[in-house]
């Protein structure tokens, strides 16, 4: 198989559809507000806990930008989050090209649109696994699956895609956003990738290190066994 080898790309892109789906919800209060306001017609694809803060942001103009992802992808969400954003018109958004015409053609054909950012951060992993009581099924549950697959395909395409993992960032993208007409150009969008791949390098080497010092004796007695 073919490797799509680019070389036709936008310096800036508009923001219109942004993927938000965070464990640590710090500075969702001024970034949601600074991104409809830069962004006109913005739509944000949301779930779960953040579909709650972001509607409870928005108060009456939700229905304007916010989108459930369940309602976008025509699945529902599996039990306790485990399967949210695990979804082929998620990742069609996320990887497509946009001078690509096989890629266009399989937006249209899904009714799929372009994701433009992704807002996400994994879950607590490092910080359950700090307590002193945590057993290896806590930190098995806080292992994150759907939100480093957003982050690395959000980062793999950063031709077209901000990738944002760092709450810390937030001011600096509005006011980007704010400055530059809703765009990003492509050095931020390089320098978020640079972090997002960062981000997920150690969250998975904080996993493999606690496994790594846990023994098949501690593990196999967390759990009672049919």
């Amino acid at each position: 198989m073919a490797l799509n080898i680019v070389k036709d790309i936008d310096s800036r892109v508009a923001v219109k559809n942004v993927l938000m789906s965070v464990s640590d919800k710090t500075g969702l209060e001024t970034f949601v507000p600074a991104l409809v306001k830069a962004c006109p017609g913005v739509k944000i694809y949301s779930t779960g806990g953040t579909y709650t803060k972001v509607k409870e942001i928005l108060g009456a103009d939700a229905d304007k930008y916010l989108v459930a992802v369940s309602d976008y992808t025509g699945q529902p969400e599996m039990q306790g989050g485990l399967v949210k954003t695990l979804d082929f018109k998620i990742y069609l958004g996320l990887l497509s090209e946009t001078y690509n015409e096989a890629h266009q053609d399989d937006l249209k054909r899904l009714s799929a649109q372009p994701i433009d950012m992704v807002v996400v951060n994994l879950y607590p992993f490092k910080e359950t696994v700090a307590k002193p009581d945590v057993t290896p099924e806590m930190a098995r549950t806080n292992i994150d699956i759907g939100g480093p697959c957003m982050v690395r395909a959000s980062a793999k395409n950063y031709l077209r895609v901000a990738s944002v993992t760092d709450p810390l960032d937030y001011g600096n993208l509005a006011a980007e956003l704010e400055a530059q007409g809703g765009t990003l150009g492509l050095d931020t969008r390089f320098k978020l990738m640079k972090k997002a791949f960062a981000h997920t390098a150690s969250y998975d080497t904080a996993i493999s290190q606690f496994f790594a010092s846990r023994t098949w004796e501690e593990v196999n007695a967390t759990y009672d066994q049919r």
